[in-house]
């Protein structure tokens, strides 16, 4: 029987493209999530299951048998957003307090440690004076969603330290595209802004336009999680960054967004504009940041394969097709 992968978040962003990559390769996959999953093209062993993973005990159930888990859940707002607030109770116990459950859980079921990937990312970092960073710096979160995310990775980490798992964490920058045949929605920034193009609304930045970013395609993170597993032995018990190596100015970035979005539909392109950034905003918005992944490179061959100018004009095609299949 082959290796059952259990996906948490299996209809999310990067739940769902990490969904499809393990199917591919062969794995009997579990996807949970509150909402119905598609089966994945391929798969050999497929189960969806719907529930609230916050409900007490509705963890234990769904990994009692998993030789994988993949913690790719993320809290979000009303309003969409993943940032959280202090005291945000709701945050907490799906950034930090689902991840404690789960070292709980494994260490309670006995034999072989099972491997848990950890999709983390940037916000854990926080306060650093580098642009290109290696995974090398000393965390220092700014923000609620970083120090939570932080404490869950490293309740992971000292759960392999003790022999009860097997924990490789993934550090993700700005992640975009979509993930054919899974329904899963693309929150991001670049998607964000293609979608008020096509409302006729002006993009809008909080800063001149040469704030840089570097921007991973979510096919490629998904290959980077398909290859973490197959070189667990080397990457357990840290965390490692995953990005590009090359970063853009948002400010181009937006202006290819509003051209492409004026090709395809054949209007004119909405203006980009920068605006005064509102009172809360994350110090991180405004810096420049690029992800040196050779360390990751140097274990798994991993290389990211999507070009950016391909990957911006097929998100960008795609959210005009979903717009024009819904008017």
């Amino acid at each position: 029987m082959s290796a059952r992968a259990v996906v948490l978040g299996g209809t999310g962003f990067i739940g769902s493209a990490v969904l499809h990559a393990l199917a591919r390769d062969g794995l009997a996959v579990r996807a949970v999530a509150t909402r119905p999953t598609p089966p994945p093209p391929g798969a050999t062993a497929f189960e969806a299951v719907v529930l609230d993973l916050t409900a007490p005990g509705a963890l234990a159930g769904v990994v009692a048998d998993a030789d994988v888990v993949v913690y790719a859940l993320a809290h979000r707002s009303g309003s969409g957003s993943w940032r959280a607030a202090d005291g945000d109770a709701a945050a907490e116990r799906v950034n930090t307090g689902l991840v404690l459950d789960l070292v709980d859980v494994l260490s309670a079921r006995g034999g072989p440690p099972p491997v848990v990937l950890y999709a983390g990312t940037k916000s854990q970092l926080g306060d650093t004076d580098r642009v290109r960073i290696d995974g090398s710096e000393t965390d220092r979160p700014r923000t609620p969603y970083g120090r939570q995310k932080l404490a869950a990775e490293l309740a992971l980490t000292a759960a392999d330290a003790d022999g009860v798992l097997r924990a490789v964490s993934l550090r993700l920058p700005t992640t975009y595209g979509h993930v054919p045949g899974s329904g899963a929605v693309d929150r991001g920034v670049v998607s964000a802004m293609a979608r008020r193009a096509l409302a006729g609304e002006p993009i809008t930045m909080w800063h001149d336009g040469t704030v840089r970013r570097d921007l991973l395609h979510v096919a490629d993170a998904a290959e980077a999680f398909r290859l973490a597993l197959h070189h667990v032995d080397r990457l357990a018990g840290r965390h490692w960054v995953i990005g590009t190596g090359r970063s853009a100015p948002l400010g181009e970035v937006f202006r290819e967004v509003a051209g492409l979005v004026a090709e395809l539909t054949g209007r004119e392109p909405v203006p980009v504009r920068s605006v005064p950034p509102p009172g809360e905003v994350d110090p991180g918005d405004l810096e420049s940041v690029e992800f040196d992944a050779s360390a990751f490179t140097a274990v798994t061959g991993w290389r990211p394969r999507v070009r950016a100018d391909e990957g911006l004009r097929d998100t960008v095609a795609r959210l005009v097709a979903d717009g024009a299949a819904h008017r």
